[in-house]
């Protein structure tokens, strides 16, 4: 007999921890694949056989390509929580509210440990399930809710927990992720490829969430509160997303020396009246092809976490997909299930206890200093590029280089114009709001300018 399987013999000395699912979609059949496939290892890991005894799903006839006939089916999932044969239920229905926000709550007052891939849920609710799963002693995980299969959020409450956390940024959503490494490879429009994102099943199919940089925001502000030990602030994320972003941004960032990519950005400062503040933004950048985002492609996620003294991390890998997701989640699972041996299975989701998480204030973005790209659509007539500049020079900002295209259609614009392009030099972005400010309402220009900061290293 293998040392593998003398472990998992040995293990079946502990009783099992016994798991209720709710959500069969694609990352639910992943979790009982995962659970069946790799039951020896999982068990010697875990120190105790994990067994699932009850699943539930909208449609119970649905052929998902697992057996089901071992479970208990339970037509209404919150009733999972009551289970005397359930010590862990799992979460992956999504939603911030509903049946999702309501099996939590059921399942933390029953006394059972919650794992949940639910970013929504966790940064609108994260504060209020946190704080009830410590008074009643039970494990709330949710590794799965951010970046995939990658541990960003156990590096960061583990692997990085020595530090004090400086900056966090990177590349949050798989789906904006593939659009613009697509457009950047074809030179193809947003719609073009966003609609191939929808036929792949990259993209939902109201792909809002993710192109407007929701999912995004949802995941940054729980890596926020862990990394700098501040409540959830999910409605202080400055968010915007990429369906603004057209092929002919792409081509001049790429003739500039970048790429443009989404990235939601975290850090913390201090504020004039003493008190921390934290900055949080979601948005594209253009990123210097040297840096290590710039490499990143196609669906994936990566995250840099800069320590004090652990300096530049980085985590890389799939940020969705059944097989990816539901790693993390049985991963989460196999922490609860050693937690039961050590006594420390109800220890904090966020790494200090929620009443020690600080309400931090806002930091706002105008004082922080760093280097635009502003792309313009003009009327084609003489005096506009003079008008742009003296709304730039009365503002104080400093143009770096400037780029001006012949007649062009702007995908989605509502007519046709030209495009003007710039590079700032280094300075307040506060400047660049208000050279924006000052071109408010010109007749010169045909749409809003698009503002696009420059990711620094």
């Amino acid at each position: 007999m293998s040392d593998l399987t003398n472990a998992a013999v040995a293990s079946t000395r502990c009783p099992p921890l016994r798991i209720a699912l709710a959500g069969l979609g694609a990352v639910g059949a992943g979790v009982i694949r995962l659970v069946e496939t790799n039951a020896e290892l999982i068990a010697r890991r875990a120190g105790r056989p994990v067994i699932i005894t009850a699943v539930s799903a909208r449609d119970r006839a649905k052929n998902r390509n697992v057996d089901l006939s071992p479970f208990a089916w339970e037509d209404d999932m919150t009733a999972m929580a009551a289970r005397d044969d359930v010590d862990v239920v799992v979460e992956l229905v999504g939603g911030a509210d509903g049946p999702a926000l309501t099996l939590a709550r059921n399942a933390i007052t029953h006394g059972k440990a919650l794992v949940t891939a639910n970013k929504a849920m966790i940064a609108h609710h994260g504060m209020e399930l946190a704080r009830v799963a410590e008074q009643k002693g039970v494990a709330l995980r949710f590794e799965a809710a951010v970046a995939g299969g990658i541990p960003v959020i156990k590096a960061l409450r583990e692997g990085a927990a020595a530090n004090k956390v400086e900056r966090i940024y990177g590349i949050l959503n798989g789906t904006c992720n593939y659009i613009l490494s697509t457009m950047e490879d074809t030179g193809r429009s947003f719609a073009d490829v966003l609609d191939e994102a929808q036929q792949k099943g990259y993209a939902e199919a109201d792909p809002t969430f993710d192109i407007e940089g929701t999912d995004a925001a949802h995941k940054l502000s729980i890596l926020s509160a862990i990394a700098f030990g501040s409540q959830i602030d999910f409605a202080s994320v400055d968010t915007s997303g990429i369906s603004r972003i057209s092929a002919a941004d792409i081509a001049e960032a790429e003739a500039l020396g970048y790429i443009i990519r989404l990235i939601g950005m975290a850090e913390s400062d201090v504020g004039p009246d003493g008190k921390a503040r934290l900055f949080q933004r979601v948005q594209p950048h253009l990123v210097p092809r040297d840096n290590l985002l710039a490499h990143v492609d196609g669906a994936t996620n990566a995250v840099v976490v800069e320590g004090n003294f652990s300096g530049r991390l980085l985590f890389q890998g799939a940020g969705a997909g059944d097989g990816p997701t539901a790693s993390a989640v049985v991963a989460d699972i196999i922490d609860i299930a050693r937690g039961m041996d050590t006594g420390f299975e109800a220890d904090m989701s966020f790494s200090i206890s929620v009443a020690e998480l600080e309400a931090m204030a806002p930091a706002p973005s105008g004082h922080r200093s760093g280097r635009s790209y502003i792309r313009f659509i003009v009327a084609d007539r003489p005096g506009v590029l003079a008008e742009i500049a003296a709304a730039m020079r009365d503002a104080g900002v400093s143009i770096e280089s400037l780029i001006q295209k012949g007649h062009a259609s702007n995908e989605g614009a509502a007519e046709d114009g030209v495009l003007v392009a710039m590079v700032t030099h280094e300075g307040p972005e506060e400047a660049v709001g208000k050279a924006l400010a000052l071109l408010d309402g010109s007749t010169s220009l045909t749409q809003p300018p698009l503002v696009l900061h420059i990711l620094n290293d």
